[in-house]
């Protein structure tokens, strides 16, 4: 992965919309991090392989980045994002990454189901 780009991220959201794709959307606070300091709050959110159609999609920020995508009756969007790819199978793989490099958000899309 690397480091995002805006504009070239902005042209990979483009060219998945407004058609069906299926979406991986996690974030993690460290879900198991209550496990050694009881005191420690834990949150997270995973869905895998949502069908969904967007409008139109958008990156924002200065880094870390924003993405929302505008579903015809509401908006899918990720927060903290730090890297990116499209891999070998034409994915597009978000990541946001925390100071310490442990991943803490995920958003990826796809033309076909995740595996």
């Amino acid at each position: 992965m690397e480091a995002i780009t805006i504009q070239e991220v902005q042209n990979l959201i483009h060219s998945y919309a407004n058609q069906e794709v299926y979406l991986h959307l996690e974030t993690t606070n460290g879900a198991y991090a209550s496990h050694n300091d009881s005191s420690f709050f834990s949150a997270s959110a995973y869905i895998r392989n949502a069908k969904i159609t967007y409008e139109h999609g958008k990156i924002i920020g200065d880094g870390p980045y924003r993405v929302g995508l505008k579903l015809e009756i509401g908006w899918v969007y990720a927060e903290g994002l730090t890297h990116y790819e499209q891999d070998e199978l034409g994915r597009l793989l978000l990541a946001g990454h925390g100071n310490d490099g442990k991943l803490a958000v995920a958003l990826e899309i796809s033309k076909t189901p995740f595996e």
